[in-house]
């Protein structure tokens, strides 16, 4: 039985997407190790890695920085252009609304989610902002990817965090694993 072309190069697609994808796993790992929630990010262009990220919001104490948006601000740092044509968003998690619109505004052509968020997942689970969008860019989005590696990482996360707070009563730890619904 012969491989017809298309589905060579779907193989190889999906070969690449699980490559970077695990490359973005790397990126939360490190950010689990700093203590923020783990959500890591890469950004592809023809094969080679413009930007990364990973949750850096405790460190930072900016609600701004996930890990999407310093992967794009590094990129476009790379880049020297705010503007990302033909550029792949590989993330462990679906984006919320807040980077779904720095997707838009930077003109990414491609996301790539490992899990579903079901409490804020902008790329469909919830919302859909890059659908049918008001600014007519389009973005192809494929994902779930790897969703088990991605979110069994995220509940191995808040599993721990929860178990913390149980073991130490009356020390204040931080609620962020009361935020997410995952």
């Amino acid at each position: 039985m012969m491989i017809s072309e298309n589905e060579n190069a779907d193989n190889m697609q999906q070969a690449l997407d699980q490559r970077f994808l695990n490359l973005a796993l790397g990126e939360a790992q490190r950010g689990a190790e700093e203590g923020e929630v783990p959500i890591g990010c890469v950004l592809v262009k023809d094969g080679r890695i413009l930007g990364r990220g990973y949750n850096r919001m405790e460190a930072l104490r900016d609600p701004t920085a996930h890990a999407e948006v310093l992967a794009i601000g590094a990129a476009c740092q790379a880049l020297e252009n705010w503007r990302l044509d033909g550029c792949t968003l590989y993330v462990t998690l679906e984006p919320c609304p807040m980077c779904a619109g720095a997707i838009l505004n930077s003109r990414i052509g491609r996301v790539v989610f490992g899990a579903r968020d079901k409490r804020l997942g902008a790329l469909g689970s919830t919302y859909n902002i890059l659908e049918k969008n008001p600014i007519n860019r389009e973005v192809q989005v494929d994902g779930p990817v790897m969703e088990e590696e991605c979110l069994g990482m995220l509940q191995d996360f808040f599993r721990e965090i929860r178990a913390r707070k149980k073991a130490v009563p009356g020390e204040i730890i931080e609620d962020i694993a009361d935020d997410v619904a995952i």
